[in-house]
């Protein structure tokens, strides 16, 4: 009887042992690792389906002009207060490197400092099946910077074209009629921007439209920025940016458009009264018309919040703001 008892109770352990050894046979490390990865991808089809989606976060696109990529920064940093499922990662390159990620479907939104261009929007289309749409978010004033001991505090148009232009007449500052004791040499050094620039492109209409180029010889440099610093330590340099890059090493010159016009500063009244010779709208272009997060962010930059950020750093917001 004890026998019956002893064997029965080792056939049990060893059938519970058996049968563990399949069920866990059944659930191998890859079979854990498939599921995983299953859970894993449906969890981020989810989360792309709807960005909405708590804990997640759906991130904009946003690059091109180096005139606004202060400003797009700014506007970036501050949308994180207003939105906590939305980040937007910015970055600049001149106005052409927007529109060409725009081209390329790469970004959501571009930042131009020029009007996109017909044969661009017909590449967009044709690229991505989507027309870029445009948005008017701000004003710029092209201000043309000397430096803050230059003895000059105003200039023409047609000087300036005389200055930048081909075949140009205007190569020294006594052309100007000035003494410039701060440059024995008596030059002017032109500081320009890379022609892949909208202020390039915008700067270079106004002066000389659509018939004439500039000449070469000038310092051609890759930021909005970069052209005031320079300009701030070469006494003999004069240059064009726009007015939110104004330091206490430069100074912006008045403006008229001819010899017979009144002249005027480059400031957020003289824009809005349109009587500043060089002003230019700035642009986004959304790749499409915009939904979702792309569309609550441009609403954001339009209402008065985004505005009053695009006075803060200098430029003129939109006058319904």
């Amino acid at each position: 009887m004890r026998m019956t008892s002893q064997i029965s109770y080792t056939t049990i352990c060893f059938l519970v042992v058996l049968a563990c050894g399949f069920v866990m046979s059944g659930c191998s490390p890859k079979d854990d690792a498939d599921a995983a990865k299953t859970t894993e991808t449906q969890l981020i089809t989810q989360n792309t389906k709807n960005p909405q989606n708590k804990g997640t976060q759906f991130v904009i696109k946003n690059k091109g002009s180096d005139t606004m990529v202060n400003l797009a920064q700014a506007w970036a940093e501050k949308y994180m207060d207003v939105s906590a499922t939305t980040s937007v990662e910015v970055s600049g390159g001149g106005s052409g490197t927007g529109v060409a990620a725009i081209i390329n479907g790469t970004v959501d939104i571009a930042n131009c400092s020029r009007q996109i261009k017909p044969k661009e929007l017909e590449l967009a289309m044709q690229n991505t099946g989507k027309t870029p749409q445009e948005f008017i978010v701000g004003y710029d004033a092209l201000a043309v910077y000397v430096h803050q001991d230059t003895p000059l505090d105003k200039i023409t148009i047609p000087q300036l074209a005389e200055i930048y232009g081909e075949s140009g007449t205007i190569a020294k500052w006594s052309d100007l009629g000035i003494s410039h004791s701060d440059c024995p040499s008596d030059k002017i050094i032109r500081i320009s921007r890379q022609s892949n620039s909208g202020t390039y492109f915008y700067f270079r209409e106004a002066l000389l439209g659509k018939s004439r180029d500039f000449r070469i010889g000038s310092l051609d440099l890759h930021g909005s920025k970069d052209v005031v610093e320079v300009v701030g330590r070469t006494p003999c340099a004069i240059g064009y940016s726009g007015m939110g890059y104004a330091t206490s090493h430069v100074k912006m010159l008045e403006i008229a458009a001819d010899a017979d016009s009144p002249y005027y500063p480059p400031n957020l009244e003289n824009v809005l009264a349109k009587t500043y010779p060089i002003a230019r709208p700035l642009y986004m272009y959304s790749l499409g018309e915009p939904t979702g997060a792309v569309k609550q962010y441009l609403d954001w930059i339009l209402s008065a919040a985004g505005q009053e950020i695009v006075e803060k750093l200098g430029f003129v917001p939109l006058e319904n703001n």
